[in-house]
């Protein structure tokens, strides 16, 4: 686990808010075959891998216009069929993602989801992974009226399920929009570096605490 050097160490938070692709489920993969087939069909060359791993963290209305000019929703069209087919075949959480949820549930009384997955899909995920028990409320793209880095779908979740007693939140994710949306936000920041997570974010760019994997992030709070 790491830090910044000025972050002092709170009490158990009021809310841990979390992203979801490649923070609690692992959706390379789909994420990689469905864009290929949308550039393939689009005309442009398809990206490696790892370059969809680099480029892939804005929601698909904020990143298809620069991606395909005046023919981004067809491409969207595209995309969204070619993720259909995928997307619940391939489902499969992060290592020890569920026993996280399951063990922070008992310390932290609210938790939720805030993605740049478009909403529908997303809750599709969550109920077909029946993970609807750990989360008061999942929010992804299109829900609110910007997304990620934005911090609409965070004030989105705050005026639908807080009061003003829930002071201290999290916001856990895998990448830079995710540290950019705890700032933007007010939420403390939470990296989960996982694999080559810190590879793909900039020197200069620090979350407030970073943890290898889900299973360091329980072990922290248990020990708070």
């Amino acid at each position: 686990m790491r830090s910044k050097s000025n972050f002092v160490h709170a009490d158990v938070p009021d809310v841990i808010l979390f992203d979801w692709d490649n923070t609690l489920i692992d959706s390379w993969n789909t994420i990689h075959a469905a864009l290929s087939e949308t550039f393939i069909k689009m005309g442009h060359a398809p990206w490696s891998l790892e370059e969809t791993k680099q480029r892939v963290q804005h929601s698909l209305r904020d990143s298809f216009p620069s991606l395909f000019g005046e023919h981004w929703q067809d491409a969207a069209q595209t995309f969204y069929k070619s993720f259909e087919k995928l997307h619940l075949k391939k489902l499969k959480p992060m290592p020890y993602a569920e026993e996280m949820l399951s063990s922070v549930l008992r310390i932290v009384p609210i938790l939720g989801v805030i993605s740049n997955k478009t909403g529908v899909y997303l809750r599709k995920e969550v109920v077909h992974l029946n993970w609807c028990d750990y989360f008061v409320d999942v929010i992804g793209a299109g829900d609110a009226e910007k997304d990620k880095p934005n911090s609409a779908p965070v004030n989105l979740f705050r005026k639908n399920n807080l009061s003003k007693n829930e002071q201290v939140i999290w916001y856990v994710g895998d990448s830079e929009i995710d540290i950019a949306t705890a700032n933007s936000s007010g939420c403390v920041s939470i990296l989960i570096n996982d694999q080559n997570a810190r590879r793909n974010i900039p020197d200069k760019i620090f979350s407030d605490l970073e943890f290898s994997d889900c299973r360091e992030l329980a072990t922290f709070l248990k020990n708070l």
